[in-house]
């Protein structure tokens, strides 16, 4: 029996992350500064509007506006899209200091003040939350095949319009994939593709449709996945020459589900964009991918999901559970102690050894904080898969003897 599941992407000039792009470029120039900057910083975008507010303790200066106007220039808001643009725009900024009761948990770790030993366990969660990671062996990016796809849409569409070859194209896009899964659970087909691409008045729609199906969409989908009765919604609407913050507002943080697996794991629901690296909504999800794509590629399962939740001030994760799907050999008890033997998964030790108080999150906020082969993420990493399989080595031995135990590094015949 198949299935259909699908996931959306959005280009940088889709409003929502516009909003996020800002929030993460004012975060990177004051870590550039002072990387023991503590931000906490939203954007709303509207037509003509840029808001900043939020809570921010640093030693930096940085000039907000001049920051605003330039990530909003580099994301293609300039003269030539009305409505919104980066010299028009009026800036409000409204940041007070960080609560002192929220630096309290932080500066110092709940366990350090209870063992009296200043310092042993770092700084506190900046928050309580809880927080999910998810790997599969599904797509060489090591995410879901719908969100994959519907990524590669929008990069392409992106890829077009800043080289020129559809120079009608405007920021503001989406995209849209459904993938249709055998009874297997492997992917059969893609069913249904939708691309909503904001272009310039002098541009017919025909002509829009032929480009995105030649130049996008055949691009970046795989020829063999694309049949004669996959379905086509290219600007659904008949017209999309209003876009950006003109058409709809944007706000930091709304677009979650793109960030992050594209709804095929669950979410914890904090957002990251304009959150220093204190924040765990950011560092431990960030941490919770590493885990798990370092335990996929370790072969300790197909697909895995991790949470780990915390409590605000306190230093170690208050639970840590993983999910596998019926895909592992292992059970959860020892894939969770080979977890713990390999990571550290305090927030100062994440910090430190993600380098997380670097200025590198702007580039995270559009097209995904997770598998990007296009820049360096250290959570990306594949740099822990062997110490997971040391750590597991121990429990080989037990399971071979088991009269239930199957071995998937054998070879077999179909």
């Amino acid at each position: 029996m198949s299935r259909l599941f699908t996931s959306e992407s959005v280009t940088e000039g889709h409003p929502d992350k516009i909003a996020d792009q800002i929030s993460d470029a004012i975060l990177d120039a004051l870590l550039a500064e002072d990387p023991n900057s503590r931000v906490a910083v939203e954007t709303a975008v509207a037509t003509g509007l840029t808001l900043i507010i939020g809570e921010v303790m640093t030693k930096a200066y940085v000039d907000i506006a001049k920051v605003v106007r330039d990530t909003i220039r580099e994301i293609g808001y300039t003269g030539v899209v009305g409505g919104f643009d980066a010299d028009s725009t009026a800036v409000l900024v409204s940041l007070n200091e960080q609560s002192a009761d929220i630096a309290l948990g932080v500066d110092e770790a709940y366990e350090s003040k209870r063992e009296g030993e200043r310092g042993k366990f770092g700084i506190g969660a900046g928050d309580q939350g809880i927080i999910f990671g998810y790997a599969t062996n599904e797509t060489p990016e090591y995410l879901p095949p719908a969100l994959t796809y519907a990524r590669r849409l929008t990069k392409k569409l992106s890829e077009a319009r800043r080289s020129g070859e559809l120079s009608y194209l405007r920021p503001d896009g989406k995209s849209q994939v459904t993938v249709e899964f055998g009874g297997d659970g492997k992917v059969k087909r893609i069913d249904t593709i939708v691309v909503s691409a904001q272009h310039s008045e002098d541009v017919a729609q025909e002509q829009i449709h032929s480009d995105v199906k030649e130049c996008i969409i055949k691009d970046v989908i795989p020829n063999e996945l694309l049949d004669e009765n996959t379905k086509y919604f290219i600007n659904p609407t008949g017209r999309f020459v209003i876009g950006g913050p003109q058409g709809d507002s944007g706000l930091t943080g709304r677009k979650i589900i793109v960030d992050t697996y594209g709804g095929t794991s669950r979410h914890g629901g904090g957002a990251f964009s304009g959150k220093d690296p204190t924040k765990v909504d950011r560092s431990a999800a960030y941490a919770a991918r590493w885990v798990a794509k370092n335990l996929v590629a370790a072969g300790a399962a197909e697909r895995i999901e991790i949470e780990l939740a915390y409590a605000i001030g306190v230093a170690k994760p208050v639970s840590l559970a993983i999910e596998t799907f019926g895909t592992s050999k292992y059970s959860e008890a020892e894939l969770i102690a080979a977890v713990e033997k390999t990571f550290d998964l305090r927030p100062e030790a994440i910090i430190s050894d993600l380098n997380l108080r670097s200025p590198i999150y702007r580039q995270t906020a559009a097209f995904g904080h997770f598998g990007r082969t296009d820049i360096d993420l250290p959570w990306e990493r594949l740099d822990k898969a062997e110490e997971i399989k040391a750590a597991l080595g121990k429990y080989t031995d037990i399971h071979r003897k088991l009269p239930f135990f199957v071995d998937y590094t054998a070879s077999a015949e179909c």
